[in-house]
């Protein structure tokens, strides 16, 4: 399903079953609903411009590889519509595919649920059968490692697993990030937002490679955005302002 806004393709993945050879879905079913004021089915990971359900940092280029790391935050939820994820990943701005892999907490049965997945879109996500909570250290790494073939890592090190999955895609190579979304615009009560760390594009500190700021809503009554990139040319904290 793709739309466009202000030229931006706005890309959204079905949070549905999905599975792919050896992959199961983690946790409770991720079943197929409506997207708020969008109309859109349970998707996740598409870009939106600045506003819309992109928050933190992109750069444009034919980049071959985006990693960073972030610690999976407490939540408040504050209604069963919450339902963001931090990731990294290729392409999504100004494309009509995105590689990308993370963590989303999903708060749609009362409680935050917290899934590990990757998403070669517009294939839908597959989620990994492992345990991921609040306070676990994720780094997320996607690197291509052929014109059109990538290898999406990611990795709990508090739990101590690491999931690898190498996939083909033709895609536009035309940008890196690293991002937190949430397509129905509601985000839990996350206190103190989240620090994405050692985020790299093409081994380049993020700072070296003319990254722009996107910020996104929050129920139309707030937003989430990412502060100045830290001394270290590596980190930044997005928070709801």
């Amino acid at each position: 399903m793709t739309r466009f806004v202000s030229s931006r393709a706005v890309r959204v993945l079905t949070v549905a079953a999905a599975a792919a050879a050896g992959l199961a879905m983690a946790g409770p079913a991720h079943a197929a609903v409506e997207y708020g004021a969008h109309g859109f089915d349970v998707h996740f990971h598409g870009h939106q411009f600045a506003g819309g359900n992109w928050g933190g940092y992109v750069s444009f280029g034919s980049f071959t590889t985006a990693t960073a790391s972030w610690t999976e935050p407490t939540v408040t939820c504050r209604s069963s519509n919450d339902l963001f994820a931090p990731w990294v990943g290729i392409d999504g701005d100004g494309s009509s595919t995105v590689e990308q892999t993370g963590v989303e907490t999903d708060c749609s049965s009362g409680r935050a649920v917290y899934s590990a997945w990757y998403e070669m879109y517009p294939a839908a996500p597959v989620y990994y059968n492992v345990s991921v909570g609040a306070g676990d250290k994720i780094t997320a790494t996607v690197t291509r490692t052929a014109t059109n073939t990538y290898k999406l890592d990611l990795t709990d090190s508090t739990k101590g697993w690491t999931k690898t999955t190498t996939k083909t895609l033709t895609s536009k190579h035309a940008s890196a990030e690293a991002i937190i979304e949430s397509p129905t615009d509601s985000y839990p009560t996350i206190s103190g937002g989240i620090k994405f760390t050692g985020v790299k594009f093409n081994g380049t500190n993020l700072a070296s490679t003319s990254p722009s700021a996107l910020s996104a809503d929050d129920r139309g009554t707030g937003t989430w955005t990412p502060g100045a990139i830290g001394s270290d040319g590596q980190s930044f904290t997005i928070a709801r302002r």
